[in-house]
């Protein structure tokens, strides 16, 4: 499949679609910087699936689907950053360095478990 092609952008559009509808609705459920954590977690764990399925030989297009529209449109991290520099500006030193340490470490273990989950693709 070519990555120019109509079916490569109607899937990142679709997938796109569906990522910011989801982040939406999380974050209508889950208030603040919790919200933030849950989808940039959520979402490196499906993108790691991702990633290890189509290595393991799923169809290439999920990976525009799920990874590029989906997970791109789901997770947040400029709200992450905002959020941050929100506060820094409000001298919450601890707060912040919790936020910041606490979201990368479940971050990155959220997409090496879903590494694993993915490379178990039939």
């Amino acid at each position: 499949m070519s990555a120019a092609g109509p079916l490569a952008a109607a899937l990142v559009a679709v997938g796109g679609a569906l990522g910011a509808s989801g982040r939406y609705l999380l974050g209508e459920r889950i208030p603040g910087r919790r919200a933030t954590v849950a989808v940039n977690v959520a979402g490196s764990f499906l993108l790691g699936a991702t990633g290890a399925a189509v290595a393991a030989g799923a169809p290439g297009g999920a990976a525009l689907l799920v990874g590029t529209g989906f997970c791109g449109a789901f997770t947040t991290y400029s709200s992450f950053a905002v959020e941050m520099r929100a506060l820094a500006a409000d001298g919450e030193w601890r707060t912040l360095v919790g936020f910041a340490v606490g979201t990368v470490v479940a971050a990155l273990a959220g997409a090496a478990v879903g590494g694993r989950v993915g490379g178990l693709w039939p």
